[in-house]
């Protein structure tokens, strides 16, 4: 990041807060805008995040906070990954190198970061709708605040901002909608009103009762500022059609505006990104493998992704098989729903969505697919923490929300190998629905199957025996639960390890023996209270199991939802760490234990992790 009041940004080091952007001529708005987007390269070269969408608003983001009187006139984001421009002229310019890291900015925006983000994102088509509602609370007061809501055109695919436009013009007389349209959401936009915006056809919204303007060229400060002021000046609900470049004044982000959208750490001079290190292959890869190899082998496995072709893996599939490939755009609902229509008309589908994602089309898997007992699939894709993301992306609840739905299997791998044979497992239910959760990143590097062969429904595996503690894992706790049995055994401690594989249905007869056969059991998941644990505390105290004096501990995620940071300080505070596995399940067995656990470690007791509270 170039230091403010260096000779190399003199107008952005002027031009921070928006008042004092206010005080520039508008003659000087161009060449800030290439400081600007000099800026925002250099930063994320070194932080890594979302660099395409942000470079493609820098204009505009000059433009409203130069001609609203922000943060009083109230301007949101759509998403929010666009922000970082917005950011960078709101007072944060110096943090930016903090962002996406623990304890530094959000990679979205976020309303305990500045009064400068009245609302928070990082899912689509929520703006409009926000945006309404600060409409309403104004015309309650009788104040005169301008509300500007900041849509991209991907978003658009998304049903929620329809439900918004049509409320719009009866629910109040002043709102700016501006469509932010580059062709593109994180992939290259698809369906009807991405090409309906390509043709200049604004029919839809005029149809809505709302005039639009445009569309205007989104980097010629001239026709911003007309439209705008246009805009401003207008007593009814508006749209303003502003045209961009996603990567506009970075040459490798124009060139690749998909792989530009998020990157890792790269060059400047070159836009090449930051080689991983050698590793196994991420569970996305193995997924997507092996969902293609089965779709060669049978015609009716097709699949469906919501905008992320690739976030998924799901451009491989398409490669081979583009006839039964959907990208229904953002629009997890549809997607649900579409799937279920699939299923019904006796094709196999998969529907591939971040777990996330997947809780905007809850209502659809409630009664379009689990109440009709349709064999839909679902490959739930960043299953748990997701790191850098935070909060917005953690699919920390898909255990407990799918659980509740009676029928489903639930599957969960402990390696990636595990993850193929639970595809394999997928393809195979044909009477009801399933979900494999699986993480983000990659995986243990296990060999995988030649051919992937269906898993028992509702049996787990036992992989290490032993007589005082059981462990039992679901998904990729299985990695520091099996740590944690190794180095309970170094310090004397008899340990069963068995990875529970489904959720639902849950393998009574291996928690049976876990529940006789021991002291104590502890459950590990990577899910929000009330998911796995929950389950099996049910499954045991229905058949008496409780009763005996069998001590049961439940580690899932904190009752919180957690910050952005590395995914290795994410699990440790959440206490499923190995080292937490291990502290819960000594202060289990008694203080004595926890002493000797303590001594052999030479940790001072008053620095120790602390144990889970029990």
């Amino acid at each position: 990041m170039t230091e403010p009041g260096s000779s190399a940004t003199p107008l952005l080091d002027r031009a921070t807060p928006p008042s004092a952007l206010r005080a520039l001529s508008e003659a000087d708005l161009p060449h800030l805008a290439k400081e600007l987007r000099a800026e925002l390269v250099e930063t994320v070269s070194h932080t890594g995040g979302h660099l395409g969408a942000g470079l493609g608003v820098v204009d505009l983001t000059i433009a409203l906070h130069y001609l609203f009187e922000t943060p009083r006139d109230i301007l949101i984001w759509d998403v929010g990954h666009q922000a970082y421009p917005h950011k960078i002229l709101t007072g944060r310019r110096a943090q930016m190198r903090t962002i996406r890291q623990g304890g530094g900015l959000s990679g979205f925006t976020k309303r305990d970061e500045s009064p400068f983000d009245p609302f928070g994102a990082a899912h689509a088509a929520t703006s409009i709708s926000a945006a309404l509602g600060f409409c309403a609370a104004r015309d309650q007061d009788g104040g005169d605040r301008h509300v500007i809501a900041v849509i991209g055109d991907g978003s658009l695919s998304a049903g929620m901002a329809y439900e918004a436009l049509n409320m719009a013009a009866a629910a109040t007389s002043r709102l700016i909608v501006i469509v932010n349209d580059n062709g593109m959401s994180i992939a290259p936009a698809v369906g009807a009103v991405s090409a309906a915006l390509a043709n200049d056809t604004q029919t839809l919204f005029e149809a809505l009762g709302l005039p639009v303007i445009g569309p205007i060229d989104g980097h010629d400060f001239e026709e911003l500022f007309a439209a705008l002021r246009a805009a401003k000046s207008a007593l009814s609900p508006i749209v303003l059609h502003v045209r961009t470049q996603k990567g506009k004044g970075y040459a490798p982000a124009e060139a690749a505006p998909d792989k530009m959208h998020g990157v890792v750490k790269f060059d400047v001079a070159t836009g090449v990104q930051a080689k991983p290190k050698a590793r196994a292959k991420s569970y996305t890869e193995v997924f997507a493998e092996t969902l293609t190899a089965a779709a060669e082998t049978d015609p009716a496995i097709v699949a469906i992704t919501a905008a992320m072709p690739a976030g998924t893996g799901l451009d491989r599939f398409a490669a081979r098989c583009p006839d039964r490939f959907f990208d229904v755009g953002i629009a997890e609902q549809h997607a649900v729903t579409f799937a279920a229509g699939l299923a019904a008309g006796g094709l196999k589908p998969f529907a591939a969505i971040y777990s996330s994602f997947l809780q905007r089309g809850y209502d659809q898997v409630v009664h379009d697919v689990a109440l009709q007992r349709l064999p839909v699939r679902f490959a739930l894709d960043r299953a748990g923490l997701v790191g850098a993301d935070g909060a917005t992306h953690a699919g920390s609840f898909d255990i407990g929300f799918l659980g509740a739905l009676p029928g489903f299997v639930l599957m969960a791998p402990g390696d990636e190998a595990e993850l193929a044979r639970m595809i394999a497992t997928a393809a195979a239910i044909d009477d009801r629905p399933s979900a494999v959760r699986y993480p983000r990143g990659a995986g243990l590097g296990v060999p995988l199957p030649a051919v992937a062969k269906p898993l028992e429904i509702g049996r787990g595996r036992i992989l290490k025996e032993g007589s005082s503690i059981a462990l039992l894992s679901y998904g990729r706790c299985h990695i520091d639960a099996l740590e944690a049995a190794e180095r309970l055994e170094e310090l004397g401690v008899s340990v069963t390890l068995a990875d529970a594989r489904f959720a639902k249905p849950l393998d009574g007869a291996l928690l049976e023996l876990l529940a006789k056969e021991h002291e104590i059991l502890l459950t590990v998941e990577e899910g929000a209270i009330g998911g796995f644990g929950g389950f099996v505390l049910q499954h045991l105290a229905a058949r008496g199991l409780l009763d005996r004096g069998l001590k049961v501990r439940t580690l899932c995620l904190p009752d919180l939802f957690q910050n952005h940071d590395t995914p290795e300080a994410q699990l440790r505070e959440a206490g499923l760490s190995a080292d937490a596995i291990i502290a819960c399940a000594l202060s289990a067995l008694g203080r004595d234990a926890r002493r000797s656990w303590l001594a052999a470690m030479r940790r001072p007791a008053e620095t120790d992790i602390a144990a889970p509270a029990v």
